[in-house]
């Protein structure tokens, strides 16, 4: 028997809706539309699907997919213990079975002939076959799945299948405004909003060098950290440094071009 309860998203997630973002997948779950999330690194894509999540009530299994990760990780295998064998449902399987919305996020980093297995959940099948197992899994009725990546990381060798990517609807996240970035900060970590604009026009410095010598900007949630760090009462400098810096470049020149940003924003 399955624990349901595990799945479930307890206490509300802090989100900042941006525009319609909600009432749009609202509709979609309401249709059971199988979606899909683009947007850049730590601009709150992971975060709305757990909001999302919580405010329609349903549990979420979240797959942190990688290069190395097989298709039987998803759906299950057969395991060896002292009674000879049995299967273990995969974490896709687990959520069609109980109608949890099952979140694929950065789907890009998993082999394409790993990603072919969720098409027949994608469209008016709604089954997940289990090949080993001699099993088709019909979805539950409020199972939903989810996909996530990062268009700028994208590469002809790490991209979806036009074939998967027409399974799916589809919503472009981005980083906030200017001010509502620093409102989702302040909000976030309970820091003055004062010093939430200051750190939000540092990362603007950096997005805008992005392709100049980055390869991403500093993200929103790169901000919170360094806001976490003022609050705990690290230098604002040393925090800029530590949390917006040294994370997203080695090179000199770049470096040296955000420090002088820090220092003249934190004067």
């Amino acid at each position: 028997m399955i624990d349901i309860d595990q799945y479930r998203i307890k206490q509300e997630p802090f989100y900042q809706a941006q525009g319609a973002e909600i009432s749009l997948y609202q509709a979609a779950y309401d249709e059971r539309l199988p979606v899909m999330i683009k947007g850049p690194t730590g601009c709150g894509k992971s975060r709305f699907i757990e909001y999302m999540a919580w405010k329609l009530e349903r549990p979420l299994i979240t797959v942190a997919c990688n290069e190395d990760m097989t298709a039987s990780d998803l759906i299950g295998r057969y395991l060896l213990d002292s009674n000879g064998t049995r299967w273990l449902d995969g974490p896709l399987t687990t959520a069609t079975r109980i109608g949890a919305i099952c979140y694929l996020d950065e789907v890009v980093e998993a082999r394409q002939d790993t990603t072919v297995v969720i098409h027949p959940l994608t469209d008016h099948r709604r089954t997940l076959p289990l090949d080993k197992k001699g099993e088709m899994v019909a979805a539950h009725p409020d199972f939903q799945l989810v996909i996530s990546y990062n268009p700028g990381y994208q590469s002809l060798m790490k991209d979806l299948k036009q074939s998967t990517k027409q399974r799916f609807s589809a919503m472009n996240f981005d980083y906030p405004d200017a001010a509502l970035e620093a409102e989702i900060v302040a909000k976030e970590t309970d820091t003055p909003l004062d010093i939430a604009t200051q750190l939000v026009k540092i990362g603007k410095t950096a997005r805008n060098l992005k392709g100049h010598g980055l390869d991403e900007g500093i993200s929103t949630r790169l901000l919170v950290y360094a806001a976490r760090l003022i609050k705990r009462g690290v230098e604002p400098q040393a925090a800029c440094r530590m949390a917006l810096v040294d994370p997203i470049t080695d090179d000199t020149d770049i470096r040296s071009t955000l420090h002088h940003a820090i220092d003249a924003v934190f004067v």
